[in-house]
Formats: C-alpha cells, sequence, structure tokens
C-alpha cells in the first residue's frame, strides 16, 4: 500500500515537516533554481525545506532558463537588484569584510541559487547565459558542511540550505539583513537529518536503507582528480556562441 504523502513538504504524513517549521524572514528575495531531479525524486532535498522555512522566497523548475518566462520577468525587473549565488573569479565574496559590495536601497535583493548536484548546476548554469550575465556572489563557509546523510564531493561545499543560511548570516554582518534567525535553518536541518537516521535503523520499516550512515570522515574520497573537479567548478562556463 502506497504511503499518504504530504505534498507541500513532499515527505510521508507521518514525518511531515510543515507543522514544526520555523519562518526565518528575510528581506532579501531568495529565488531556488531547482533541477527537476531535485523536485521529483529529492525526498532529502534541502532545497524544497529552505523554502518552506523563508517566506521571502520562491522555487523556479527548470534546467535551462533564458526562455522561462517567470526567471526572465525577475531578471528584467528594475525594482530588483539580481544577483547570483554562484563561485566564481569575479564574484563578491559576502564572507570578506574588505570587498567592497553595495545595495540600491531603493530596489528588493533577489538573489538566485541553483539546487542540484554540483556537476547538474554547472550544466544548468552553462546552458543558461542570462544568468551567466548577473553580477556573482560567494560566500565562505566557517565550518565544514553538517551533511551526514549525503557526501559532499569536496571541502567547502554546503548543502541549499547551509548555503542560504551562511548568506544571510554575511548580509545580516554587512548590515543588509534587519536580523538573523538563520540557525533555525541549521536546527531544521539537523532534525531531518536524524528522522533519516532513525529510519534506516529502524528494523521494522521496510523499504528502507540498512545500517548506520558512515561517519563523513572516514568515507572514502570520490574518485577522480579532486583538484581538477574543484578547478572546473570555479572556473565560469564559456561564453555562449552569438
Amino acid at each position: 500500500m502506497s504511503r499518504v504523502m504530504c505534498y507541500r513538504c513532499f515527505w510521508p504524513n507521518e514525518l511531515c515537516w510543515c507543522s514544526s517549521i520555523k519562518l526565518v524572514p528575510t528581506s532579501t528575495r531568495f529565488v531556488i533554481l531547482m533541477h527537476p531531479k531535485e523536485f521529483k525524486r529529492e525526498k532529502a532535498g534541502t532545497g524544497r525545506l529552505t523554502h518552506l522555512s523563508l517566506p521571502n522566497s520562491e522555487i523556479q523548475v527548470g534546467v535551462e532558463f533564458d526562455q522561462h518566462p517567470v526567471v526572465q520577468r525577475l531578471i528584467d525587473d528594475p525594482a530588483r537588484q539580481v544577483l547570483l549565488l554562484y563561485p566564481g573569479r569575479e564574484a563578491i565574496n559576502l564572507s570578506q569584510s574588505d570587498q567592497e559590495f553595495s545595495i540600491d536601497e531603493s530596489r528588493e535583493l533577489t538573489v538566485f541559487l541553483l539546487d542540484a548536484t554540483w556537476s547538474c548546476a554547472r550544466k544548468m548554469l552553462k546552458m543558461s547565459p542570462s544568468l551567466q550575465r548577473l553580477p556573482r556572489v560567494m560566500f565562505t563557509p566557517d565550518s565544514p558542511s553538517r551533511y551526514i546523510i549525503k557526501q559532499q564531493p569536496f571541502a567547502g561545499c554546503l548543502s541549499t540550505l547551509e548555503s542560504v543560511r551562511e548568506v544571510i548570516r554575511a548580509l545580516h554582518q554587512r548590515g543588509m539583513e534587519p536580523e538573523d534567525k538563520s540557525n533555525q535553518l541549521i536546527e531544521l536541518f539537523d532534525r531531518m537529518q536524524q528522522v533519516q537516521i532513525d529510519c534506516a535503523q529502524d528494523p521494522n520499516r521496510g523499504g528502507y536503507r540498512r545500517g548506520a550512515y558512515a561517519n563523513p570522515d572516514e568515507r572514502k574520497p570520490f574518485k577522480g582528480n579532486s583538484s581538477r573537479r574543484r578547478a572546473n567548478f570555479f572556473d565560469p562556463p564559456p561564453a555562449p556562441k552569438l
């Protein structure tokens, strides 16, 4: 018998998060550009939990966004100052106070972020020249990812939820966010993972993975050239052909 699902958080009803999520208000608009695989298949994805926690956020699903009407309206809206959260040589590091960064207070700061695996995120950006042209921001995380149930490809990689938390903190330190309740995102992240861990260890829960999750520090590294992977990720996609 199939389980009854909550179609807001996309978890089974008995594990539904909706009533326990604490809202994190922001003056910044966060637009989560979600890959279809994340939208359809990823029950432990943090993009949806991030959206449910942020009243001033939205999810737009796609792979190529140059023909996406909502995304293009947001980019062209003169009342918005639109930035892309994506690392690169030209990106402003919000965590570094010596890097100048200013916003037009008459416009709503709007941050786009790609919610996908690292390889899919790069492809999404490569296929969307309009996103490539946006000014970029990034951050330097103050600690490794807290992800236990998934392995990040290299140090410095964070989940969507953790990344948004870092941005909120950095903007607050620069006086661009009036308050910082971003720790509530981490509390939700830890709770979500603990549910997954408990389910994996429950012998009465059929159809679930068996055994404890490995400690992230004890996992084998990803195969391949990690330095090349890191370089490819931080390098901007090639310029689109005109």
